[in-house]
């Protein structure tokens, strides 16, 4: 049997049976620090998720679907300027893992952090500037919500910076500590300004707030103190990767309820919104197992390695969006109104339709975030021609809530087929070669 042949086969647990899986999966160490990394994560995840659900749901019961809207499309606005947090955040986290030295992963940090608060400010400046024109469009009440989260801002990219230093050194543990401080913040403010009668500027600036204390209690650890020395830098490429990367993400995940906010009257943004927030739980679970995946393949150098480092983590995602998908189909009633309550019934419809676009974006995220891994990859201006095509899809058809989720199931179908092409090539090309 020839060496590529072997290595076919030991990538991939082809009828292995369940146990010959768990073996499998257990045999490498890449293997067990994307496992142990994934749990770390997803359990953070469980408990960020009730909080930042417990938020929702006590922004929607309290302040109804109309004002629940408005706060939402206002988070919303935050997850879009997450683009250029999670970009720092990707990129300190890779050259954190190709940098071994104490010394160069504090140049890379360094380096790293003084242009985050650079982008953080002017980033915060034009949206503060722009609050007026903001607010009109997406019909809210007052610039002073797009005020807020300006505020914000500032600190939410340099965030990105310091979450990619644990994230690339592997310190899960005390990454997913500040993601629950920031949702549990978020959480309480939220319920004290509210009840104090401030309601959606309360609301908003609890989100504000949040993302200010997970900047200042976030440590980095003793292995970021001491003296800078040379480093494999963060290039411009990989920059211009990851943003062009996390643009594409932020408005696939994101401008749907802009677009719906501005074309559909409150009512019915809010009702979309619930939908949205249901599925922004399956992206955020999966998300984990992602963030837990990419270091680590940063760091591997062999190509059968490299394989199983891909298949874990498809694994596992697979596994949480179908049973996701399962769940809303069965008892889409009871979820909504358990936790939305009985004003949110007409969203139940779209719950497993919506979940399905989310599980195949989902999907195509884990295959573009491990060829960024590698190396300069194309994907990601795959993905942001179809965050242009979904804006154009939904501003073009929008006569239902129901036909934006539809055309977002067609879109993100065509994405997670075309981002799969180069890796069922990779893998026929290989498989000739051993033949």
């Amino acid at each position: 049997m020839s060496s590529a042949k072997q290595e076919v086969i030991a990538a991939f647990p082809q009828r292995l049976g369940w146990w010959g899986t768990v073996r499998w999966l257990r045999s490498e160490r890449s293997h067990s620090a994307i496992l142990s990394g994934s749990m770390i994560l997803l359990i953070g995840a469980v408990v960020v998720g009730a909080f930042n659900f417990g938020y929702n749901v006590l922004v929607a019961r309290l302040l109804g679907p109309a004002a629940f809207g408005h706060a939402s499309a206002a988070g919303t606005l935050l997850m879009l300027v997450s683009a250029i947090t999670l970009s720092f955040q990707l990129v300190c986290a890779k050259f954190m893992a190709l940098n071994e030295t104490p010394g160069a992963r504090l140049a890379v940090y360094q380096s790293l952090r003084r242009r985050s608060w650079t982008v953080g400010m002017l980033l915060a400046a034009a949206i503060a500037a722009g609050s007026a024109p903001l607010a009109r469009y997406l019909n809210l009440p007052t610039p002073w919500i797009v005020l807020l989260l300006a505020f914000g801002m500032a600190f939410y990219v340099p965030l990105g910076a310091k979450r990619g230093a644990l994230q690339g050194t592997c310190a899960f543990p005390r990454l997913t500590l500040n993601f629950v401080l920031e949702s549990v913040v978020k959480f309480a403010a939220a319920f004290a300004l509210v009840l104090l009668g401030y309601g959606v500027l309360g609301a908003v600036g609890a989100i504000a707030a949040s993302v200010i204390l997970a900047y200042f209690l976030l440590p980095l650890g003793a292995q970021f103190r001491g003296t800078p020395e040379a480093a494999l830098p963060a290039s411009f490429r990989e920059g211009m990767q990851a943003i062009v990367f996390f643009v594409g993400q932020v408005i696939i995940n994101n401008i749907d309820i802009l677009l719906v906010k501005h074309f559909f009257r409150p009512q019915e943004a809010g009702l979309y919104a619930a939908v949205a927030l249901v599925g922004r739980v399956l992206y955020f679970a999966s998300w984990q197992v992602v963030s837990a995946m990419f270091p680590i393949s940063a760091g591997t150098k062999t190509r059968r390695r490299n394989a199983s480092v891909l298949a874990v983590p498809l694994l596992l995602v697979v596994s949480i969006a179908t049973a996701f998908i399962l769940l809303l189909s069965v008892f889409p009633g009871a979820i909504v109104h358990f936790v939305f309550g009985a004003g949110f019934r007409e969203a139940e419809p779209l719950l497993s339709l919506y979940a399905a676009a989310t599980g195949c974006y989902a999907l195509s995220v884990v295959l573009m975030a491990y060829e960024m891994s590698r190396r300069i990859a194309n994907t990601g201006w795959l993905q942001l021609v179809f965050s242009g095509l979904l804006v154009l899809g939904i501003s073009l058809f929008h006569a239902t809530l129901r036909e934006v989720v539809i055309v977002q199931v067609v879109l993100m179908v065509a994405l997670l087929a075309a981002v799969s092409l180069p890796f069922f090539r990779m893998k026929f090309s290989t498989a000739q070669e051993a033949a």
